[in-house]
């Protein structure tokens, strides 16, 4: 699988995921658990909903 999610929106990802499970852990709402997702996409470098949208933050690599 190609990678679809690019440098800055990769960074936001893994730093909101992880702000968000830190808040769970620290005794936040149980819907801050949701931080697991952008968490993994982020460190996957692949969001699967990107292609239904015919999006991708990856630049561009030219030959």
């Amino acid at each position: 699988m190609k990678a679809n999610v690019g440098g800055i929106d990769r960074m936001l990802r893994i730093l909101v995921g992880l702000a968000l499970i830190a808040w769970a852990l620290l005794g936040g709402p149980l819907w801050a658990w949701i931080g697991v997702v952008p968490l993994a996409t982020g460190l996957a470098s692949r969001c699967p909903l990107y292609p239904l949208l015919g999006l991708s933050t990856c630049a561009a690599k030219k030959p």
